[in-house]
């Protein structure tokens, strides 16, 4: 019995997989055999779109999505708000007869026309230019949101100015892929691989963690209503010190909201995988398959989304903050990073023969010289004002970028140093050209969840990607800065292997010379400790604490010659970003600041100031029958200084809004709030205006 229900379990989840995606295999039942096989090419190994099969390919995605429900499409893009975006049109067309056709051409599915306007960018163009253009990507499939009266066609697409610069992240995201693309191609060619008609691309595994909170409880939070974070709150006496939600058995409401999460995610073909609590109590993880890079940031933006409206139908909200309960853990994004080459292959995954191997260590070494070289931008791709708070706390790795490759894969590059790495402390040797080097095995390593970079066998997971961030920021940054690496060393074989040298001892050569260059990058320890980052600025390793001075390095001359070089981003395009970046995060703190003062002020100091008088009615009746009242005294002073010093805080950070000091607005806001926490601590909870961590947190 068992068995069968097993296996009707696997075919219900079979059949709902990807059943909202019109994907390749969906594609084989609407188009013709010459139109598939060509958008198979483009999808599958990079081909430039033919045009001629744009109306047959609309045609057949208008066919299916009519018959999925829908009444509209839109062209689905990523500004650089943060968030994505669509506008919607009908697919009705007047017949001229007094009814509708419904229609879907080519030159619709290829290109639309929103208005740029309204959108950041960033001095590209003047507010009133409106036009801008969105530019169908083949290599993400279309896909259905369903609603509750009808559903829509959504087309993943670009998003460009009317002078042809990038407004979103898509598009630099798919400069980046090609810039990697050629690259490691170019070495592959170096590597005696074919490289004819293929590709090498990134793949992406986005961990995602989130919060889930009773929506009744988040309707009485300005503050998460507002900022998605808690500017006030006494953390309680129980919370995660335990250690014993962390992979803990699932509540039964929050294992059906899962449930349900997945069917959802599945439908739209998104690999989801793996689901548990997370540290902190309401705290909670998915995590999908491996993809394609430019397929999993879609994929993770949908899944941002699907979190939100799954939650609701649950009765919860989910908080995608990188820190919304202040004193606890906070969320990230652990970006999982890995590079498949021309040949098929994963070329971080250790190999069994010289080759491989040499591969696989040439891939090591460009990776240290990316992150040692270009640390201050990779920074620069996690700084947000959420994260400022998450960074180097208990859970996320600290602002010092370092890598983390194990001990015994430490030791190898240790040997590779030297020039004649010839054992591991695991035993054996392998010949690598002239080179002797140990047997590598999958799992070579153990894991360091302080590390920022760190290698987990056979990919790099990049830590420091806050929960609410696109992950294409960080990859086009990746992708960017490692083309940039392998383009050096290729320069240099090429020119070594024209001059007669032979290649095996050329590769060791640079390597050798790399490592020396760069170990100063990699680090095994714990990255929490004092000691690590006094020994990191030793080594020179820049520490950018906070947001204003991440966003610089990327205006720096040779970030900005880098990108260009590699046709990623161009000047104008990098200084727009910075200046988007810098408004959303001062908007950010002059947004919380704004909320922190009405709630103090509104909600806080009236309930405080009720309090104070019941405490001193209460305490004349005491003094009247002669009972000891030292103690209520003592409480009511400390209430009414608390009390003032909330007033007082409140006009210091209403005097920093109108100076529009944004390093005043933090600090105040800090001061506020442990006044505020500590009135909490004091006042009954029955009259405490807002609900309590341990409300949030614990009564789910």
């Amino acid at each position: 019995m068992n068995k069968e229900n097993n296996e009707k379990e696997v075919k219900t989840i079979t059949d709902i997989y990807g059943e909202n995606v019109f994907s390749l295999k969906t594609m084989r039942n609407f188009l013709s055999e010459n139109a598939y096989k060509s958008l198979r090419d483009t999808i599958k190994n990079g081909k430039p779109l033919d045009s001629s099969i744009a109306d047959e390919v609309a045609d057949a995605m208008k066919t299916w999505s009519v018959s999925k429900g829908a009444t509209h499409f839109t062209h689905w893009f990523q500004p650089l708000t943060g968030a994505t975006a669509e506008k919607h049109d009908s697919f009705i067309d007047p017949d001229g007869e007094g009814g509708v056709i419904l229609k879907f051409s080519g030159k619709e599915l290829i290109q639309g026309e929103p208005d740029a306007s309204s959108f950041p960018s960033g001095g590209l163009r003047a507010t009133f230019e409106a036009r801008g253009y969105t530019a169908w990507d083949p290599t993400s499939p279309a896909f259905i949101k369903k609603g509750e009266m009808g559903s829509t066609l959504c087309i993943p697409t670009a998003f460009y100015s009317y002078n042809g610069e990038s407004l979103d992240k898509k598009t630099p995201l798919l400069r980046s892929i090609n810039a990697l693309n050629r690259q490691v191609c170019r070495l592959a060619g170096l590597f005696g691989i074919d490289t004819k008609d293929r590709r090498a691309y990134a793949t992406l595994g986005a961990e995602q963690e989130y919060f889930l909170i009773d929506k009744s409880m988040y309707d009485n939070r300005l503050d998460l209503i507002q900022t998605g974070r808690t500017l006030f709150g006494r953390i309680p006496a129980k919370h995660q010190q335990m250690e014993d939600h962390y992979f803990g058995s699932i509540k039964t409401r929050v294992m059906t909201f899962m449930d349900d999460l997945d069917r959802e995610l599945w439908k739209l073909g998104i690999p989801s995988k793996t689901r548990h609590n997370e540290v902190c109590p309401a705290q909670y993880e998915v995590a999908p398959v491996f993809e394609e890079l430019n397929l999993a940031v879609d994929h993770d933006l949908l899944k941002m989304e699907i979190l939100k409206q799954v939650a609701e139908r649950h009765g919860f909200v989910c908080l995608l903050h990188e820190k919304p309960y202040a004193g606890v853990n906070g969320s990230g994004k652990h970006n999982n990073w890995a590079l498949a080459g021309p040949d098929g292959k994963n070329w971080l995954t250790p190999g069994d023969n010289p080759h491989e191997n040499a591969k696989f260590l040439t891939i090591i070494v460009a990776l240290m010289k990316a992150i040692d070289t270009h640390a201050g931008v990779l920074r620069a791709a996690v700084a947000t004002a959420g994260n400022d708070h998450r960074l180097g706390a208990n859970e996320a790795p600290p602002a010092i970028l370092s890598i983390f490759l194990g001990e015994q894969l430490t030791d190898i590059i240790e040997q590779l140093e030297k020039g004649t790495p010839k054992s591991s402390k695991q035993g054996g040797t392998l010949e690598v050209g002239v080179t002797s080097l140990p047997p590598l095995a999958r799992d070579v390593t153990d894991r360091n969840r302080t590390s920022p970079f760190a290698f987990t066998g056979n990919k790099f997971e990049f830590r420091a990607v806050g929960s609410n961030q696109n992950c294409a920021g960080a990859n086009i940054i990746l992708n960017t800065i490692v083309a940039d690496s392998l383009d050096g060393i290729c320069t240099e074989l090429e020119k070594a292997v024209e001059s007669g040298r032979d290649f095996n001892e050329s590769l060791q050569v640079i390597l050798q010379s790399l490592v020396k260059k760069h170990k100063r990058i990699l680090f095994n320890g714990d990255n929490y400790t004092e000691e690590w980052h006094k020994e990191a600025e030793k080594r020179g390793l820049p520490n950018l604490k906070t947001t204003p001075v991440a966003l610089k390095e990327i205006t720096k001359d040779n970030i900005i010659g880098m990108f260009e070089k590699h046709k990623v981003l161009s000047k104008s395009e990098l200084h727009s970003r910075y200046e988007i970046y810098k408004e959303q995060y001062e908007r950010t703190i002059t947004i919380e600041a704004g909320v922190a003062l009405d709630m103090a002020r509104t909600l806080i100091v009236p309930v405080a100031l009720d309090y104070q008088r019941e405490l001193a009615d209460t305490l004349r009746g005491i003094k009247e029958i002669k009972c000891a009242s030292g103690n209520t005294e003592e409480l009511l002073k400390g209430i009414c200084a608390l009390t003032e010093k909330t007033l007082e805080k409140s006009k210091t950070l209403e005097k920093a809004i109108a100076g529009n000091s944004i390093s005043d607005m933090i600090s105040v806001m800090s001061e506020l709030r442990e006044a505020v926490d500590a009135l909490e601590a004091l006042i009954p909870a029955q009259i405490w205006p807002l609900p309590s961590y341990t409300e949030m947190m614990f009564m789910m």
